[in-house]
This record gives structure tokens, C-alpha cells and sequence, in this order.
């Protein structure tokens, strides 16, 4: 028995994983049953992803091969996976990677998994970048806001910062992997960590998703976002608003005239960042909602 497996044996008895030669088939309704237990939303997309990820299958070779026989290698990869998954691990965790806007960012429980909710706020700023511009992204994490835009817009220059160290090592692998060469990543506390050179007015956008939750709310989370996201990107402290104040509070003296800054923010925190951008002189002030019909996204200029 090897390393895994006699590390794992009791969980594997608890949840009944059949024994012996298993198919791929009956594999993935195991696991999807086993999930469904364990009150897993989307088990059976799960339990498919789990096993692609270790045999490298889709959907055709999945109808056409489905009774082929999983190696016990691979079997006992997917049982390691599914009792990570049934404890609530989330599943981009186990992957290591998730797909957003079309690219693929590597993931881990240092960085905050990215969400098609932020998607919409990437549209609103590829609407007023073009090759000529400069972005900066504040509390950037996996990287997946600014990077996206230097893929899809082409912009002159994009700098992301983070105060956390290991973050920012998640960002600094998915620059790579995408060659995002004009993307500069700096470690500080907001705009502390930009050098002296930019000092002043020298962004066209400054885009920033930070952490908006209440703290007192935090212990009401799903476990998944409790147990696994990173609090550092998560908590908004009181009110959920420090993060915002403080931004909209310096913003200004690194945006060009007429420069744009947009922010993602929770559904019931419209009103108030927008009221924090037009007290600081930003115009032009619009709430966008994601696809749920949700207040998402904050958009203003500064004079």
C-alpha cells in the first residue's frame, strides 16, 4: 500500500470507494455521489474536473471510453482529490488553476480565487484603455485584473501591487505564463509600493478589487471562502469601506487629468463608494451590475 493510500484509508472506508478495477465511468458517479453527501454544489461537474485534470480526458473521450479501466495510479490520485473536494476544498485549489476571461491563472490558497463577478469590472476598463495607456491595479493578488487587461487591451504599461509577499510570487507565475512583459508587480501597502517616478499623475486607469467584506461577516461565510480564501484579502474591516476610503483618498494624485478609477464592490456598497468618489471630486460616477442583477462594479473620473 503506498504512502497515500495508508495515509488515507480510513476516509476512503468512510465514503465506500469501490475496490478493485474501477472504469471511469463508475469513478466519476462515485465521486459525484460521494460529493453530494457531502452537500457539494456542482458535484458532478467536480468530480469530472478532478478526474480530466489526472487522465486528461473531455467530454467525447468520457462517452467513447467511459468503461475503460481507470490505472490504480489514477484511481487513487481521484480518491485523494474527491476527499480534498468532500472536505470542502475548494475546487480550484486542487486544480491549482482557474479560467478567467479566457486565460488560465494558477491558484492557490494565497491568492483569492478569481470570479467571473470581476470579469465585469475587466469590461468596464477595457473600454477606456487602449495600447497607449498605463493601469495600475491595487491589491492585484493572482494577478488575474491586470494581467487580463494587458493581454486584451495591449497597454504601454501595468503595475500591480499587493502587500502580500506570497501573492504576489502567485501573480509573478501567471505574468510569466501569459508573457506579460509591460506588467511590473510591486510588494507595499496601497501606493506605498510605487517608486518615486510615480509619484504623481502618471496612470490613465487605477483599477483595484479589494477586500470589501465586513469583518463581522466574515464568520458568516461559506467554508469554503472562510476556510480557504486569504483574510487579507477579504477583510474590509467595520464597515467593509477602509479599503475604498483609502484608495479614493490618494487616487487622484496618481491619475492623469481626466483619469478613471474603478472599483469592484459588494452588492450593497454602491451608494457608499459612490459617494466617497464624488465628495473626492470624481464625476462621471456610474454603478454597473454583474449578470445577476447585482451592484458590481464603481466607475468615476477625476477632474
Amino acid at each position: 500500500m503506498t504512502e497515500l493510500n495508508m495515509n488515507m484509508k480510513q476516509e476512503y472506508n468512510k465514503y465506500m470507494f469501490p475496490e478493485g478495477t474501477v472504469s471511469i465511468q463508475q469513478a466519476v458517479h462515485e465521486g459525484t455521489k460521494i460529493l453530494q453527501e457531502q452537500k457539494i454544489e456542482n458535484a458532478s461537474y467536480d468530480s469530472f474536473a478532478l478526474l480530466a485534470d489526472i487522465n486528461g480526458m473531455d467530454k467525447t473521450f468520457y462517452y467513447m471510453h467511459g468503461q475503460d479501466a481507470l490505472s490504480d495510479d489514477e484511481y487513487e490520485r481521484f480518491q485523494h482529490s474527491i476527499m480534498l473536494r468532500a472536505g470542502h476544498t475548494p475546487l480550484q485549489h486542487i486544480l491549482g488553476k482557474v479560467y478567467f476571461y479566457g486565460y488560465e491563472y494558477k491558484v492557490n490558497s494565497d491568492v483569492l480565487i478569481p470570479r467571473p463577478d470581476t470579469e465585469v469590472l475587466v469590461e468596464q476598463v477595457l473600454k477606456q484603455v487602449d495600447e497607449s495607456s498605463r493601469v495600475l491595479d491595487i491589491c492585484t493578488g493572482s494577478g488575474c485584473i491586470i494581467l487580463t487587461i494587458a493581454k486584451e487591451a495591449g497597454i504601454s504599461q501595468g503595475t500591480g501591487i499587493d502587500i502580500s509577499e506570497a501573492a504576489l510570487k502567485v501573480a509573478e507565475e501567471n505574468r510569466k505564463s501569459l508573457s506579460a512583459e509591460q506588467v511590473t508587480l510591486l510588494q507595499g501597502d496601497l501606493f506605498q509600493a510605487l517608486p518615486d517616478e510615480d509619484q504623481y499623475k502618471n496612470y490613465d486607469l487605477i483599477v483595484s478589487n479589494p477586500p470589501y467584506i465586513r469583518s463581522d461577516v466574515i464568520p458568516t461565510l461559506s467554508e469554503e471562502v472562510r476556510e480557504h480564501d486569504p483574510m487579507l484579502a477579504l477583510d474590509g474591516f467595520e464597515d467593509g469601506l477602509y479599503f475604498y476610503r483609502k484608495i479614493i483618498e490618494s487616487a487622484a494624485h496618481y491619475l492623469k487629468a481626466e483619469g478613471w478609477l474603478m472599483f469592484e464592490i459588494g452588492y450593497d456598497q454602491a451608494r457608499a463608494v459612490s459617494n466617497l468618489m464624488k465628495e473626492h471630486g470624481y464625476t462621471q460616477v456610474t454603478t454597473v451590475k454583474d449578470l445577476a442583477g447585482l451592484d458590481r462594479v464603481v466607475t468615476g473620473r477625476i477632474g
